[in-house]
């Protein structure tokens, strides 16, 4: 604590469960509620529509930020009609909360997020930063697969996109594991779900060839830290891995 006021905040976005279901109600309060136990500020950004003010809504993975002013989000999941978390608020509009909220100075809008995502485009399942200015993204060589096209576009946008100061981006290609379904439903199987901790990095894998390949590629970006694979296949049953699980909490 400096001079009465505590160095972390919190911030109570508004929860609808992806828009997509209706037991959301009990979860929409933890947020706030997290901020009322330890004790520090806690807001709850809003936005004007129609001449009112309304909550914003935003998940935890469908962000991803650099820490120094720089955002990456997709146009899938925060501006498409379906799923659609703030209605008649527009790109602008979204930009200006992660200017007032989250101290953003530069927002990367991907396109689309992966196959079988019940989200609908977090970008937690497909590029992640992994320093200011380096990001990891999911990339699908296989022209016959369905994430081809989408993943090699948010490759295309990374590698002409630049950090908050204008400098240029360094991307690397992260793999996906072969498409995993279950009962005929395509599954949101991806290596980029992966939760980065004070010394390690935890990251999905399905016993699939390519895991090892996606471990040293997390190990090379990230020296310094232990990476843990952890096998998801059953976890992706719940439709999410192990980022859509955890939120992290920075240090006091």
């Amino acid at each position: 604590m400096r001079g009465g006021l505590s160095p972390l905040a919190a911030i109570a976005w508004r929860f609808n469960a992806w828009v997509k279901y209706n037991d959301w109600k009990r979860d929409a309060p933890v947020s706030a509620e997290v901020g009322r136990r330890v004790s520090v500020p806690t807001w709850q950004p809003e936005t004007e529509v129609d001449g009112k003010l309304r909550r914003v809504v935003l998940e935890g993975g469908s962000i991803d930020v650099n820490g120094r002013g720089t955002l990456l989000t997709t146009e899938e999941c925060l501006l498409s009609e379906v799923q659609q978390r703030n209605p008649s608020v527009s790109r602008e509009q979204l930009e200006k909360i992660f200017v007032d909220y989250l101290s953003i100075r530069k927002v990367i809008w991907l396109g689309s997020g992966i196959a079988g995502d019940d989200t609908h485009g977090h970008v937690d399942d497909i590029s992640r930063f992994v320093a200011p200015n380096v990001v990891i993204t999911a990339y699908e060589p296989d022209t016959s697969e369905d994430n081809h096209a989408p993943l090699l576009d948010n490759y295309r946008r990374l590698t002409k996109s630049t950090d908050q100061s204008g400098k240029p981006l360094r991307v690397i290609k992260l793999p996906m594991p072969t498409p995993v379904y279950f009962d005929g439903q395509r599954l949101p199987a991806s290596y980029a779900n992966f939760y980065i901790a004070n010394r390690l990095v935890l990251v999905p894998v399905f016993n699939d060839p390519n895991d090892r390949v996606a471990l040293n590629v997390i190990a090379d970006a990230l020296p310094g830290r232990t990476v843990v694979g952890i096998y998801c296949g059953d976890f992706i049953l719940g439709l999410g891995a192990l980022h859509c699980m955890t939120q992290q909490q920075p240090a006091a």
